[in-house]
């Protein structure tokens, strides 16, 4: 296994959110670079931190889930995102 490879498989956490029907990624868009992506975190508590500086809709709840990148970058390509991994402070640390 090459070293993007290793990469690619490890775990992130994101934040998911429910409406008590469904549960999806929570989504961002940024409107300086005009991308729509779903923001990762290498850590839980990163995740929780940065909870508080993402764009939320009223009336759902959200909770930090763990999921590998490659499973992730995946399912994100299909429906239009791209992943961004961030730091707690919300600073792009990798784009994918």
């Amino acid at each position: 296994m090459t070293e993007w490879d290793e990469a690619l498989s490890r775990w992130v956490w994101v934040i998911v959110q429910s409406d008590g029907g469904g549960e999806q990624f929570l989504g961002q868009v940024d409107a300086d670079l005009n991308i729509s992506f779903i923001p990762a975190f290498p850590e839980k508590d990163a995740a929780l931190m940065g909870l508080g500086r993402l764009a939320r809709e009223k009336g759902m709840t959200y909770e930090a889930q763990a999921i590998r990148l490659d499973d992730l970058r995946a399912r994100a390509g299909q429906n239009g995102f791209a992943v961004f991994v961030l730091d707690g402070e919300g600073r792009i640390v990798e784009r994918h």
